[in-house]
């Protein structure tokens, strides 16, 4: 039986009745989409058709997941609450805080006495809260929501930008911050602006070596990494019922890499087989009942020009595998023209490791296939040119793979099998040799591939494609080897070629588990203690940020002026500084010192303005706080790409930076600095860009009438004495400037509940 199928068949008791409702009111057929999130709305049912693009609308999602790094800071908050216990099932996955170095075997104990602090709160927490605990090991957040808890037509959010990967079941699954996370489980609406929708209509079926993963890939090189940004993107037509439930999940959680809201298909028979075969048939049965409401209507995607906002086609019997990178995930190749390509940008073409796994590709269907490549090598006298490493993506996964001889396979090959659990993707990857920074290549079947991203070493050229590929190229060596039409040579000699991949959707035996590695919460949680030491290196309990003062802010120095791609990884990196990701004082020694300073082109070096001195972005910014003097962060486009991580935004808020100013956001991120109670700005003209000097002293006008769609001026004081000013725009509704105001979101939530306790 599946987990909270009481919470699910409530949904569906009234789903029906509410697209009935939004149909008439918005007078037209709907978009699966549109079914859900109205079906989904805080007030019920729909009395009015809301504006893409413009309306804030408040939303009742089912559920919230959130990995053991982001859960951290979104469970801090909750504490913070007064809330006893979470309004919505929740869950806690830890696949995080795991490095991958030697092999599941030694990396996992190890992990769990490395981190054993930082569990152990999470463990107890989520026992206190009513909320699901999945250990360490259990598997990756993605892969164990979409065997466990995602179900056609529900809502879910997640402190995971990668939360979309539950698109492959149907969901609307949205990826957040930590605070709204904290929202939903106190019993609050959650607010997003209701997006835009993008209709991507599938034809024919895939075949030979391409797979699911290569119908994102291209569509992030049709879209660019901010092309979906705002937007739903919604996969319909004979080829999306061709797919396979985990093809599925893996298009939507690469939706990320385009910055859409989130991503989803249609329920269909895919989607049943795949929740008979994970115990879920109870689920199945109920959608069943209301399939009608679960896909699009019948007219929309008859006519679908009528009803979305953009809309591209993409032929799977004409779709050939890609490789998309380096350094960024929109930078799709064909395998047919690899060769060349590599050869005109300089690109190294020897392979030095081949990674297979992530919240993307880590499914049973993807092991398989991976797998058959991988055997066939073996038969034909092939073996391994790069090094290889496999992170399975669930213990379930594991188990049964394991069963199977997949892994039996992979370890002939003299592959690594790493934890369940997201190692390399994340960064924590402990790769011998990284140190040295040497120029390399490596091919993995992640979703990010941004500098420095998986080792560390900024000159690792890492190309993101499915796992077949990966394990074709791990065997050949060679970035330009095009399995489709190209030879290797065995170990007698001949030239041989790999034959098309094979696998199965789902396991021909049944999916099979011994421990699934969950912890079920206290049933009553009142007596449970969460103790977090004072002197911990790893936890640090939170204050409430400070309200703002009710004046316009003066006199702010300008930290940095960041250029070109800042993602959140830039803003606060991961790998080593995942250890601190409860600890905001701590992980704040990493604020910015990826991103790259317009005035030298360097990272970390930055001019303070107290001293004259260059210096590192957080000690800089902390000799600012020290003096009582705010300060603003100048950004570039999709400013906040990548990541949900709200670490991006708290880091600067605790450190005293009051604004962040930009020529565009990515959705969470602008998202995350409001609830924070940060100013996320953007230029009115994105020429102001490059009036901004480094000596500039910096004013913000406009605070005290601080209302909807009405600019800010900004006023820059320039060293030689002149001053400019210039409008500056921003996307805060009425409850947004509250938030900023209070000195943040949490502040409210505090004071509300204060308040019902003194009644």
């Amino acid at each position: 039986m599946a987990f909270d199928i009481e919470m699910i068949k409530k949904v569906y008791a009234t789903f029906g009745e509410r697209v009935e409702a939004a149909r008439e009111v918005v007078g037209r057929p709907l978009t699966l989409s549109e079914k859900i999130l109205y079906a989904h709305l805080w007030d019920g049912k729909s009395t009015k058709a809301f504006t893409r693009g413009t309306d804030y609308v408040d939303f009742a999602p089912d559920r919230v997941a959130m990995q053991d790094a982001t859960a951290q800071m979104a469970l801090l908050q909750f504490m913070q609450a007064g809330r006893p216990k979470v309004a919505v099932p929740s869950s806690v996955h830890c696949d995080h805080l795991i490095t991958a170095k030697f092999g599941a075997e030694i990396d996992l104990p190890q992990a769990k006495t490395e981190s054993a602090e930082v569990f152990d709160f999470l463990s107890s927490v989520s026992n206190k809260y009513g909320i699901g605990f999945w250990k360490p090991g259990a598997g990756i957040i993605h892969q164990v929501v979409l065997e466990n808890y995602a179900f056609p037509g529900g809502m879910m959010i997640g402190t995971d930008s990668h939360t979309v990967n539950a698109g492959g079941l149907g969901m609307l699954a949205i990826g957040v911050g930590g605070a709204d996370a904290c929202d939903v489980m106190a019993g609050l609406p959650w607010e997003l602006k209701f997006p835009k929708l993008i209709g991507i209509k599938l034809t024919g079926k895939l075949n030979g070596w391409t797979s699911a993963k290569d119908v994102i890939l291209k569509v992030a090189g049709i879209l660019t990494v901010k092309g979906g940004t705002g937007a739903i993107v919604e996969y319909f037509g004979d080829g999306a019922i061709n797919l396979s439930c985990t093809g599925k999940g893996t298009i939507c959680n690469m939706g990320a890499e385009i910055g859409a809201t989130t991503s989803t298909f249609g329920y269909d028979e895919s989607m049943e087989r795949y929740l008979r075969a994970t115990n879920r048939a109870d689920v199945a049965d109920a959608a069943n009942a209301i399939a009608a409401h679960l896909t699009g209507d019948a007219e929309v995607y008859a006519d679908p020009e009528k009803y979305f906002d953009q809309l591209i086609e993409i032929n799977l019997d004409e779709l050939e595998p890609y490789l998309n990178g380096p350094f960024t995930p929109d930078l799709a190749t064909p395998i047919s023209q690899m060769k060349e390509v590599a050869a005109a940008n300089g690109w190294p073409t020897k392979v030095e490791w081949g990674l297979i796994g992530s919240c993307t590709n880590s499914s049973y269907e993807d092991l398989s296939r991976a797998a058959s490549v991988a055997k066939q090598a073996i038969a034909k006298g092939l073996g391994k040119k790069a090094e290889f490493g496999i992170n399975p993506g669930s213990e379930q996964v594991r188990y049964t793979a394991n069963r199977d001889g997949l892994l039996n396979t992979f370890e002939d090959l003299d592959a690594t099998i790493f934890t369940n659990a997201c190692g390399p993707c994340i960064g924590m990857w402990d790769r011998v040799g990284a140190e040295k920074q040497e120029k390399n290549t490596i091919v993995h079947s992640f979703n990010r591939n941004f500098a420095k991203r998986a080792d560390g070493n900024p000159n690792t050229y890492a190309f993101v494609t499915s796992p077949e590929i990966v394990a074709a190229l791990a065997i050949a060596g060679d970035l330009g080897f095009n399995p489709l039409t190209d030879t290797l040579t065995n170990d007698k000699g001949e030239q041989v070629k790999l034959d098309e991949p094979t696998g199965w959707e789902l396991p021909e035996k049944g999916y099979a588990v011994e421990d699934a590695g969950y912890q079920a919460p206290a049933a009553d949680g009142s007596g449970v203690q969460v103790l977090v030491s004072p002197t911990s290196h790893r936890l640090q309990l939170l204050a409430p940020f400070a309200p703002w003062e009710g004046t316009d802010l003066k006199g702010l120095r300008l930290l940095i002026k960041a250029k070109g791609k800042c993602t959140t990884d830039h803003i606060s990196m991961a790998g080593p500084w995942l250890k601190f990701r409860g600890h905001l004082d701590n992980i704040s020694n990493n604020m910015l010192i990826g991103a790259v300073n317009y005035f030298n082109d360097k990272t970390d070096h930055i001019k303070n303005g107290l001293t004259g001195e260059y210096g590192p972005v957080p000690a800089t910014q902390r000799a600012y706080k020290a003096q009582g003097i705010g300060s603003i962060v100048i950004g570039d486009e999709n400013y906040g790409e990548g990541s949900s991580r709200e670490h991006a935004a708290m880091e600067p808020r605790h450190l005293g930076v009051r604004a962040v100013l930009v020529k565009s956001f990515a959705r969470i991120h602008e998202t995350n600095l409001k609830k924070q109670g940060m100013l996320g700005l953007t230029f009115a003209d994105k020429e102001d860009y490059n009036k901004i000097q480094e000596d500039d002293i910096i004013d913000i006008l406009g605070l005290t009438e601080f209302a909807p769609n009405k600019p800010l001026t900004l006023v820059l004081h320039h060293a030689d004495g002149s001053t400019e000013q210039f409008d500056v725009n921003h996307s805060y509704n009425e409850q947004q400037i509250e938030w900023f105001k209070a000195g943040g979101a949490l502040n409210i939530i505090r004071r509300e509940a204060a308040a019902k306790a003194a009644l």
